[in-house]
């Protein structure tokens, strides 16, 4: 946890599917219910709120910095700058409404809410939040008077973004507003704006190779790490969402998301690393050569046959 302006290294990414803001706190028996529902793999929940900065209305979150920059793009969750200065309770804005309310890093501001504390802003990054352009610490949203628990973000590896807005609405109820980060109208440009899910990186990286299908690269990111789910050191020696060795990812190592490195626990640099490494295995040929570049993934034949059986039930579902 964020403690006096420290906050903890950056372990992994976490895609957000699905944004759900309530009128008022979500119960917590909800929010069990949503992160107990199939194929979800994460949750987290934040205060929130409408507050007033430098005359206009901002919405604004509350959150822990050390778990929270998961959640966001990978180029803002590697600001540990960033993160820092929330976890000194800072606050922290979208590049837009540093630029539309002439924000200023390490001027102090009037924030007004239940009170109205004079906060320093720490920087600004992409939040990847459709309507969301401030985040501060959750000390600040509680001297704030912030709604605990207002808003839930989703992320559910491998399924219909579509499917767990419906899963979450019906066990949130009326009055919730709950969006499909997916749909084209909350996406923002690449440079810098929120990633897609693990599903949009499958489809993504296959167009890297011709021939091969997205459903490959879902299926052996499920066998190896669940989507990201168990991203650690395998007895193997194997590491991150696609599990590759230090050694084949020295080669076949992507720098995905275009940050100037190529990380092995990143999946916007390990699912695109899958594809090259399938890809120069012969996988887009299709076939035989198919099942012998899967094979050079992981050399077993049981592991080729669980790998194809679950690419063609992704083809089933999806396509």
């Amino acid at each position: 946890m964020a403690t006096g302006g420290q906050v903890a290294p950056l372990r992994r990414v976490v895609p957000p599917d699905v944004l759900a803001v309530g009128t008022g706190s979500i119960p917590a028996a909800k929010i069990n219910r949503i992160a107990r529902l199939g194929r979800v793999g994460d949750v987290a929940a934040v205060a929130g709120g409408a507050v007033q900065l430098q005359g206009r209305q901002v919405n604004a979150l509350a959150v822990d910095p050390s778990s929270f920059r998961s959640w966001t793009p990978p180029a803002t969750a590697k600001k540990t700058d960033l993160w820092a200065a929330l976890a000194g309770n800072q606050f922290v804005v979208s590049p837009a409404a540093a630029q539309q309310l002439q924000l200023n890093r390490g001027y102090q501001y009037p924030v007004v809410a239940r009170t109205m504390p004079k906060l320093t802003m720490g920087g600004s990054g992409p939040l990847g939040l459709p309507g969301i352009d401030m985040l501060v610490s959750r000390k600040s949203g509680e001297d704030m008077g912030l709604v605990p628990n207002v808003a839930v973000l989703v992320n559910a590896p491998g399924v219909d973004p579509a499917k767990v807005v419906k899963a979450v609405g019906r066990v949130l109820g009326p009055g919730t507003s709950v969006l499909n980060l997916h749909e084209r109208k909350y996406q923002t440009p690449a440079d810098g704006g929120r990633p897609g899910s693990y599903l949009d990186l499958y489809k993504q990286a296959a167009g890297s190779c011709r021939g091969l299908s997205w459903t490959v690269l879902a299926a052996i990111g499920q066998v190896e790490s669940d989507h990201g789910r168990n991203a650690g050191r395998s007895s193997a020696g194997a590491l991150g969402p696609m599990q590759f060795l230090p050694s084949t990812w020295k080669a076949y190592g992507v720098d995905g998301d275009r940050d100037g490195k190529a990380d092995i626990m990143n999946p916007y640099d390990a699912i695109p690393g899958a594809a090259k490494y399938l890809c120069a295995n012969g996988a887009g040929r299709g076939g035989q050569q198919l099942y012998r570049a899967v094979w050079q993934y992981n050399h077993a034949d049981w592991y080729v046959q669980k790998v194809l059986n679950l690419a063609r039930a992704y083809s089933a579902r999806y396509e």
